[in-house]
């Protein structure tokens, strides 16, 4: 695996995570055999479906884009259960993943965000995230007689107050 180089500000280096990514990738082979979405085993990664008439871009790119999960994954070996809904502690592993899909679709001129590389993100949400809960509760709508009435009532009170105003202006000229 890439040795973990850190700068000052703690984050792994882009240079050697870049230089992992084209060691590991094979970019002068573009006969690369692309496969359906798969999620049998616990490292498994989504693929890119293809029809067999997939450009040797897309092929570097599901290439490079396989470097980057499998290099998710080893950092997210070193997470904890109980740590994995913690953002101090996922963010770096997380970031690096959409920093390398992001990275590497606009290198290879392939847009962004992209269904391969969406399937990245959601696979690791799967594997990853899907037990996390939301620390604040998550706010409804209210019913909509409920939501009827807060709209109404203010309408409603819009001309009776301009009438107030109106007639109690009138009669303050009338007073001077």
């Amino acid at each position: 695996m890439a040795p973990l180089a850190h700068t000052s500000s703690g984050h792994l280096s882009q240079g050697l995570l870049l230089l992992w990514v084209l060691l590991g990738t094979g970019l002068c082979h573009t006969d690369a055999e692309t496969k359906g979405f798969g999620q049998d085993a616990g490292t498994s990664s989504p693929m890119a479906m293809s029809n067999g008439t997939a450009q040797p871009m897309e092929g570097n790119y599901s290439d490079i884009t396989q470097k980057c999960w499998d290099y998710f994954v080893y950092l997210m070996r070193n997470v904890t259960a109980s740590e994995l809904c913690e953002w101090k502690v996922i963010r770096r592993p997380y970031s690096d993943l959409q920093l390398c899909l992001e990275l590497w679709a606009d290198r290879l001129n392939y847009s962004y965000p992209n269904a391969l590389a969406e399937q990245y993100i959601f696979q690791s949400h799967h594997r990853y995230f899907h037990n996390c809960t939301l620390e604040h509760p998550v706010y409804f709508d209210p019913p909509e007689d409920v939501l009827l009435a807060m709209i109404i009532a203010p309408i409603c009170l819009i001309p009776f107050l301009v009438t107030l105003v109106i007639w109690r202006s009138k009669d303050g000229k009338a007073q001077a």
